[in-house]
C-alpha cells in the first residue's frame, strides 16, 4: 500500500472495497473521472470512542508515534514525511511512501483529515489516496 497527497492521516473516513463497485450491466456508464457521477452515500462509521477499536487481526500500520511501518517509495530509505501529535502528514517533496511488507487481499480502515480551510477546485482540494499493488488506488478528497 502507498499513501499519497497532503492529507493528514488523521480521523474521519474508513475505505472498504466491494465487488459491488463494479457497474452492472444496463446501468448508466459514466466516464472516469466524471464529475456529474452520483456521489455514494455518506455512512457512519458508529458510536465508538475515538479511535475506534481495531479488529483483533489488524496489522497496524501507524501507530502515532513513528513511520517504522513505511519507507519512501523511492530509493526504499526511510520515510521522511512528518510525525507529530499522533498523525503523520506528507512533507511537500519527499514523494509517496509505501509500506514495509507487502499486501494481498485485504481489508483497510484508513481514519484522514482533509486540509481547513480546503482551497482550489476539483482534485486540487485535498487530493490523496491509497494505492494498492503499486496499481490500483482509492481516492481520498475532501
Amino acid at each position: 500500500m502507498r499513501f499519497s497527497g497532503a492529507a493528514r492521516w488523521v480521523g474521519l473516513a474508513v475505505i472498504t472495497l466491494s465487488a459491488t463497485a463494479i457497474t452492472m450491466a444496463g446501468q448508466q456508464q459514466w466516464t472516469v473521472h466524471d464529475l456529474n457521477r452520483p456521489v455514494p452515500v455518506v455512512v457512519e462509521t458508529g458510536t465508538s470512542p475515538s479511535p475506534s477499536p481495531r479488529p483483533s487481526d489488524a496489522i497496524a500500520l501507524f501507530d502515532g508515534k513513528d513511520l517504522s511501518e513505511w519507507r519512501a517509495q523511492k530509493g526504499g530509505g526511510p520515510a521522511k514525511w512528518k510525525v507529530e501529535n499522533g498523525f503523520f502528514e506528507v512533507v511537500k517533496g519527499t514523494g509517496g511512501i509505501v509500506t514495509t511488507r507487502a499486501f494481498g487481499d485485504c481489508q483497510l480502515h484508513v481514519e484522514w483529515m482533509a486540509p481547513s480551510p480546503a482551497v482550489g477546485q476539483g482534485q486540487d482540494r485535498g487530493n490523496s489516496g491509497v494505492f494498492f499493488m503499486g496499481m490500483y488506488e482509492v481516492q481520498v478528497l475532501d
